[in-house]
């Protein structure tokens, strides 16, 4: 379990991305799924360096005519901040079937609660 107040996004999400590839651990193989669940509490915290929060844009496309949107960081984190952390998480793990099986072991939550109580989380405590 970490806890992402007051912690710079991409040195965060790095360390995450770290847990759930499994690369801390001395078994590690590239090709295999050895990482660990990663439950994320105080998303909506979470803050950038620099002049990020202005500059930084999130764009995608709805599959539209005219669909691309595009949204600043300030604006995401108003609206759906879990998402900034996933993804920057989402763009360090490998891009491909093992990637997307990493990511469902995340878990990202805006605030203090969470449902993953009955699986005893440990604290995980980021070095700053």
């Amino acid at each position: 379990m970490v806890d992402a107040t007051d912690q710079i996004v991409g040195r965060l999400a790095t360390r995450i991305a770290t847990i759930l590839r499994g690369k801390h651990r001395p078994e590690f193989t590239p090709h295999l799924d050895t990482g660990e669940f990663v439950v994320v509490i105080n998303a909506a915290k979470v803050r950038f360096s620099g002049k990020k929060m202005q500059t930084k844009t999130y764009e995608w496309y709805t599959h539209h005519p005219g669909g691309r949107r595009v949204v600043s960081a300030k604006e995401m984190l108003a609206r759906r901040p879990e998402r900034i952390l996933q993804e920057a998480v989402r763009r360090m793990v490998p891009r491909n079937r093992l990637g997307r099986q990493q990511m469902t072991k995340l878990k990202i939550y805006a605030g203090a609660n969470h449902p993953h109580q009955a699986q005893k989380p440990v604290d995980y405590k980021v070095p700053s």
